[in-house]
This record gives C-alpha cells, structure tokens and sequence, in this order.
C-alpha cells in the first residue's frame, strides 16, 4: 500500500521497498528512528494505519448507564490532592506520578487520599517523580535528587510499603490484575526523561519491559505515553516511546491504554471528566483531570483504521 500525504490521501512518493513501516514483519526488531520520537511520529503518521478514535468527554454527573461499570482514571497528582473532587465510580486508576519526589510523607498523604475514596477497587502504578519505587536505582536517584528530601539515604522499601501493605490499593509494577472480569496490567516505565525514577534507554531496553506486557490485555496503564499521543513537550519535541506505541497496536492490543507524564501534552476542556463504563462487549471512559499538572490520557486500539483526523489526545471505538 501507498503512504498517505498530509491531507490523508495516498502519496507515490515513498513505495514499501523502501519505506519500513509499511510491513511489520519487514521490520526491526527496534522501531526506526526510536531514538528520535519527534522524526518517528512524523515518518509514522504519514506511513503507518493509526488504529485509534477519539473519546469525546462529558460531565461527570452524567448518570452511569445500567449494566455498566465505571472506571474513573486519574495521573501525576503529585501531592496536589487536599481539594481534588473524585467523581464516584467502581474502578478507580492512579497512573503514576502520585507524589513529588516519593517522600515517605507524600506517600503517607497520597495512602490517606485513597483510604477516603469511595471506589470498590483502586489500581496504582508508580511514576519517575515517585523515585523510593524504584529500587533497583534508589542509590543512584537518591545522590542526584539530594536537595529535594533525600540528602539522606531513605529506606525505600519502607516508603513503598506504607502504600502496599495499608490495603488501599492494588499496586502494580509490570505486573496485572483481574478486576470485575478485565484484565488490567501496569507498568511504571518510560524512555529517559530528566534522569527520573523508571527510566530506561529508548529501544531495547524499553523494548524489554513492554516485552512482558501480555497479549489479551484489556486495559494497559503506563506512566509514559506512546509516541504522538500526548506526548508534545512545551519544546515542541515528542517524548513518547516509538517501541511502546508499536507493541499496541501490532501485539498486544489492549482495549484501552491509560498513562500520564507528559503534563503539557494533556488537552485542557471545559468538562475535564471522561467516563469509563465497562460492559461484556463495550468499553467507555473515564478520565479526570481536576487540578493543573493532573492528567490521565487514554488510547484505545480499534478493529478498523482511524481517519487522520481522529488522531487527537483521547481515543475510543466503535
């Protein structure tokens, strides 16, 4: 097939033999251009079916309909949740980022925010902010973030278990869980982004962690984004991973993708609340931003290509 033009129409002027997106099974293991995510979305998009549809959002007292079940996302709270009005729901996802710099008492508060929360289930995964999470390179994060709390050397699992053991949540870190007949997996990581907690170098190393994430998945939450959705950096650069938006839509293909990270690249509206019911054969929802540098974005993978102006910040199918 023919790559598409700016204005979506076929273009002649790249072929298949010499363009690798065309054909998966033709290409890398390692995504062109992955190291640079601004040039791999620009090649992607005019290349590549994006298989996505956007999610239109409404206020949050719009009655859940019968027969559903409602999942409220929220991500990248940061401490900020004292004044933060969560709509009811039965599924409450946290997707990384609930504190500033993992601070035992920012966990602490974010424990007590979720313990007030009326949610039957609450699934949480850790950001890069949340750095005493991260274990394997709490050593490291703690010497480079000495002026902001860790001067001393925090014991991490502590902080970690103040959240895990209070029974407040299900915490995931490449791992899933079967809620209400879904399946939901969750992962903390994201390419490298200002030497933050769960950073890994762009291609295999990425490649490895989104490698575990199990087909037949209906929800996937990460911190970070794929690249070209929601990742637009105030320098106008993309900072979404490229490996992590190919793993979507040619292996995995979860129903719904939740993440966070990237606060400028979340679109601001007048309603700031998007319902997730779930059904047997239908999926709809739920993401709430209530306070600036709060954002849960969300991807959905559909059965048919989306035109390219449904390309935009939220998605959903038919």
């Amino acid at each position: 097939m023919s790559g598409l033009g700016s204005s979506g129409t076929p273009s002649s002027s790249t072929q298949p033999s010499d363009n690798p997106y065309h054909d998966p099974s033709l290409t890398p293991r390692v995504q062109p251009h992955t190291h640079d995510p601004t040039l791999a979305w620009q090649m992607m998009r005019l290349n590549v079916e994006q298989f996505l549809k956007r999610i239109e959002p409404q206020a949050h007292d719009v009655p859940k309909p019968d027969g559903h079940i409602r999942m409220v996302c929220i991500s990248d709270t940061h401490n900020r949740t004292d004044h933060m009005e969560v709509p009811p729901g039965d599924i409450l996802v946290h997707a990384g980022d609930f504190t500033n710099v993992g601070l035992e008492g920012d966990v602490r508060r974010f424990k007590e925010f979720l313990a007030k929360l009326p949610h039957k289930h609450k699934v949480v995964i850790a950001g890069n902010h949340d750095l005493t999470f991260d274990l394997d390179n709490y050593d490291t994060l703690c010497k480079t973030f000495a002026s902001h709390g860790h001067h001393d050397l925090l014991d991490a699992k502590k902080c970690r278990n103040i959240l895990l053991d209070a029974g407040v949540c299900t915490y995931l870190e490449d791992s899933e869980v079967t809620i209400e007949g879904y399946r939901i997996y969750g992962s903390p990581w994201q390419p490298e982004f200002c030497n933050w907690a769960f950073n890994l170098r762009r291609g295999e190393k990425c490649l490895e962690k989104w490698d575990l994430i199990p087909e037949g998945v209906d929800i996937l939450i990460t911190h970070g984004p794929p690249v070209g959705h929601g990742d637009l950096c105030s320098s106008q650069l993309r900072a979404g991973c490229v490996d992590l938006l190919h793993t979507i839509q040619t292996r995995v293909k979860p129903k719904y993708h939740v993440f966070g990270h990237i606060h400028e690249g979340a679109e601001r509206r007048k309603n700031p609340l998007l319902d997730l019911n779930l059904q047997p054969s239908d999926l709809h929802l739920n993401a709430y931003r209530s306070l600036p540098g709060s954002t849960a974005q969300v991807l959905k993978v559909c059965k048919t290509p989306a035109p390219t102006a449904c390309l935009k910040l939220l998605y959903n199918s038919d």
